[in-house]
């Protein structure tokens, strides 16, 4: 009997196999976006800090921001969680409560915010309403 006998199970592949190839397409896509998104943020404060900061081209820049961050974050669902293999009632199971979840949150933002302007706008003085008298009838107008 042989002493250097093989086994089948053991092999040792040193070239790279698909799954490696997607892991570092993963890296180098998440890697682009992320540096895209400091130079953005770095654009934002140098836009605040100047002499003259514009409100609007403020708002655009973290409008793209939160565009990005919503990429990368579905960009990492897909391929990490494996949710992008898996079929389409499988990701509308997640994704429809998901929506619902951050529906939610606009929401209870977007009435708490309305709350808190009444009640800065009126500071705790007695509201004034009109009070409308009741028209005469033809009755009442006679006697």
């Amino acid at each position: 009997m042989s002493a250097h006998v093989s086994s089948p199970e053991i092999t040792f592949h040193p070239e790279h196999s698909g799954s490696t190839k997607r892991i570092w397409r993963t890296f180098w896509v998440l890697s682009i976006l992320t540096i895209f998104e400091l130079a953005l943020g770095i654009g934002i404060y140098t836009i605040h800090k100047g002499e003259h900061p514009s409100a609007s081209m403020v708002l655009l820049l973290k409008g793209v921001v939160c565009i990005l961050t919503l990429a990368k974050a579905y960009y990492i669902v897909s391929i990490f969680m494996h949710l992008g293999d898996e079929i389409r009632n499988m990701i509308m199971t997640i994704v429809v409560p998901l929506c619902l979840f951050i529906w939610f949150i606009i929401a209870f933002l977007w009435d708490g915010t309305s709350w808190l302007n009444l009640r800065n706008r009126y500071n705790g003085k007695p509201v004034q309403t009109e009070q409308h008298q009741p028209a005469a009838t033809e009755k009442g107008a006679k006697d």
